[in-house]
C-alpha cells in the first residue's frame, strides 16, 4: 500500500525530486568555433608530441585538442592551431591542434598485424628510391610502391642511387611506357635536377635498407639541414630513429618527408579497378572486357588493343605487373 500512496503523490515544479525536461537543461558547453586559430603544416610526430611549420618557417609543439577526439594526427595534415604557439626548445604550455583540413591523398602502411594505418598525407610525388646495386633493384617493391602512388592520385619518381657504381638501364627501361618520370643520383654528388623538379613539392621518399636513402636525403636539404641541425636527425643520431616519419625542409621551398623503417604501403583497399583508373586509355578500353576479367587473360580487350602496338604492348606488360603485385 505504501508503493501505491507513493504512485499518486502530487509533485510540484519546485520538488527537488523533480528532473527538468531534456529539452530545457541549459547547455554547458557550446562547440568553440576557434576564429582566432592559425594554420600549419605537422612536420614531426614524437611520442605524442607534434612539431607544426607555419608558411612564415615558424615552427612549434602542439597537442590535439580534446573535442578532436579519436582523429589521428599525421605528418602532413594541415592543421589549426591555438594557444600560444612556442618554440621547439620551449617545453610548457603547449598550443592545441583543433581541427584537421580534409586529406586530399594519403598513404598507408602495412602492420604487424595485417591492419593498416594512415602513415602521411598531402603529398605531391612519391620518390621510390631503389639502388642500381648493393642491393639489387626490386620489381616486386616497386610495383607496389606505383600502386600506393597511382590510386592516391601522387605522381611517382623512381629514383635510383650508387649511379657512380653501376646503372641498370634495363631495369627502369620496364617503367618508360609508364611515363613515370626517372633519375639517376651519384652518393657523391648533389642531385640538382632531381631537386628542381621536387622544389616547392611535397615528396615522400621510400626504399629498402642499403639504398642510400639517408645520404640522398641529407644530399637533397644539404644547405637547409646543416643549418638546422637536421643531417644528425636523418643519419640516425637524434630522435628520429624510430618508425616515425617526419619532414625536411628544403633550400628552395618544399619538403620531402622520410619513413624510416618502412618498406611497403597497405595496398588491402586497393582494387584492380582502382589501378586502371590512374591509366585513363587502358581503363577505356577495359569496359569491353567481360565481367571479373582479371586483364591477364588471353581474351582481354587489353591484348586486341595493344596488338601490333609496341607502345601499347609495352604499357600493358607494364600495367600487368602492377596488377600481379596485388594478389602476392
Amino acid at each position: 500500500m505504501g508503493g501505491s500512496r507513493a504512485s499518486h503523490h502530487r509533485f510540484d515544479e519546485d520538488d527537488i525530486r523533480i528532473r527538468p525536461a531534456r529539452s530545457t537543461k541549459p547547455r554547458s558547453k557550446e562547440r568553440p568555433q576557434h576564429l582566432d586559430a592559425i594554420q600549419a603544416r605537422v612536420i614531426t610526430i614524437d611520442r605524442g608530441r607534434i612539431t607544426c611549420a607555419t608558411e612564415d618557417g615558424t615552427r612549434f609543439f602542439a597537442v590535439t585538442a580534446r573535442e578532436l577526439g579519436r582523429r589521428s594526427v599525421v605528418v602532413g595534415d594541415i592543421v589549426h592551431v591555438v594557444g600560444s604557439p612556442i618554440s621547439e626548445q620551449a617545453r610548457e604550455d603547449l598550443a592545441r591542434i583543433v581541427r584537421i583540413d580534409e586529406r586530399r591523398n594519403a598513404l598507408r602502411r602495412s602492420a604487424e598485424d595485417g591492419s593498416e594505418r594512415v602513415l602521411v598525407a598531402n603529398v605531391d610525388f612519391l620518390a621510390i628510391v631503389s639502388a642500381n646495386t648493393n642491393p639489387e633493384p626490386k620489381h616486386g617493391f616497386v610495383n607496389r610502391a606505383l600502386v600506393a602512388a597511382f590510386t592516391e592520385n601522387i605522381t611517382p619518381i623512381l629514383v635510383m642511387t650508387k649511379n657512380d657504381l653501376a646503372c641498370d638501364s634495363k631495369f627502369l627501361a620496364v617503367y618508360q611506357a609508364l611515363q613515370v618520370p626517372a633519375f639517376q643520383v651519384r652518393m657523391d654528388t648533389i642531385p640538382t635536377d632531381l631537386i628542381e623538379f621536387i622544389s616547392g613539392k611535397v615528396t615522400v621518399l621510400i626504399g629498402h635498407s642499403g639504398v642510400g636513402k639517408s645520404t640522398l636525403i641529407n644530399n637533397l636539404s644539404a644547405s637547409s639541414a646543416r643549418a638546422t641541425g637536421e643531417v644528425n636527425e636523418v643519419t640516425g643520431k637524434g630522435r628520429h630513429t624510430s618508425s616515425s616519419a617526419f619532414a625536411i625542409e628544403l633550400p628552395k621551398g618544399g619538403w620531402i618527408i622520410d619513413t624510416p623503417g618502412v618498406r611497403s604501403f597497405g595496398l588491402s583497399h586497393v582494387t584492380s579497378e582502382d589501378v586502371l583508373a590512374a591509366f585513363p586509355d587502358c581503363a577505356e578500353v577495359a569496359k569491353n572486357c567481360q565481367k571479373n576479367c582479371s586483364h591477364n587473360e588471353t581474351d582481354c580487350a587489353l591484348n586486341l588493343w595493344a596488338a601490333g602496338e609496341p607502345h601499347r604492348e609495352e604499357r600493358i606488360a607494364a600495367l600487368r605487373q602492377i596488377l600481379d603485385s596485388l594478389i602476392r
